[in-house]
């Protein structure tokens, strides 16, 4: 027979396991971000167009309920791309929303 101790540290692990095999797409919410309504285009770097410097630069932008953009933070990109995107991303007008928002954005430095 099995004494409490074990039945209880069975019940642990099987919950446990079910836990771990259960799709976690009922905990994750899927929020849709919001509309740029005034996007400004960012200035290619001079420097960084004569080194042929391209890539994408990933930016988070605090976004008041109005709609304007209160602060950017780098995420990722070449650090001679970043600037002209936060500057840029900085001068965007989302729509406005009931609350405040943090929305990621991409944006791709291409030499054409």
């Amino acid at each position: 027979m099995k004494t409490l101790m074990q039945q209880g540290v069975l019940k642990v692990l099987l919950l446990a396991a079910v836990l771990v095999l259960i799709p976690h797409s009922w905990a994750q919410q899927t929020v849709e971000a919001r509309k740029v309504s005034v996007k400004v285009p960012p200035v290619y770097p001079t420097v960084a167009r004569n080194m042929h410097i391209h890539g994408v630069v990933r930016v988070e932008a605090q976004v008041a309920p109005n709609g304007s953009v209160k602060a950017v933070e780098v995420k990722g990109g070449h650090p001679m791309l970043a600037q002209a995107a936060v500057t840029a991303v900085g001068h965007w007008k989302f729509e406005p929303a009931a609350h405040e928002s943090t929305e990621v954005i991409e944006i791709k430095f291409d030499q054409e």
